[in-house]
């Protein structure tokens, strides 16, 4: 048996780009940033590292990360890891790993800053009532969408 699982929660690194592939599904890519920190036990000083992912969002899924993400937002990110390959304009052979993301949640304000302790909001089913005022947290999932 085999898994291919990421989970990430991270800020983004911008607007996500969204765009229309000629069979006419949406699809929106952007980057997050992750970062980690830790006390270096020799010297005792304080270290960090940041690690930034590409992500691919497909269909609706696309259209809400298009409408509502934006530079900044913290967001949880479900989805799998999917490499794809092309050659460059002088002929090399290129390659990127990204984050095929099947599900979403938006953390903090819907400003970008903070987060918060509100619980999700599933909105993966059908005609599920939008959030109410004050409620930071939504989750999207592409999973009960017709193709």
């Amino acid at each position: 048996m085999d898994l291919n699982k990421v989970m990430l929660i991270g800020r983004l690194t911008r607007d996500p780009e969204m765009r229309t592939i000629p069979s006419g599904e949406n699809v929106a890519t952007f980057s997050i940033a992750t970062g980690r920190q830790w006390t270096d036990k020799s010297s005792g000083e304080k270290k960090s590292v940041t690690e930034f992912h590409n992500v691919v969002a497909w269909r609706r899924l696309a259209d809400i990360c298009g409408q509502y993400l934006k530079k900044g937002r913290q967001v949880y990110i479900e989805g799998r890891l999917q490499t794809r390959s092309w050659d460059d304009p002088s002929g090399n052979k290129r390659y990127r790993t990204e984050i095929v993301a099947e599900n979403l949640i938006m953390l903090g304000s819907k400003d970008g800053g903070g987060s918060t302790a509100s619980p999700a909001m599933d909105t993966s089913m059908p005609q599920t009532p939008p959030p109410p005022a004050g409620n930071d947290e939504e989750t999207i999932s592409i999973e009960d969408i017709p193709f």
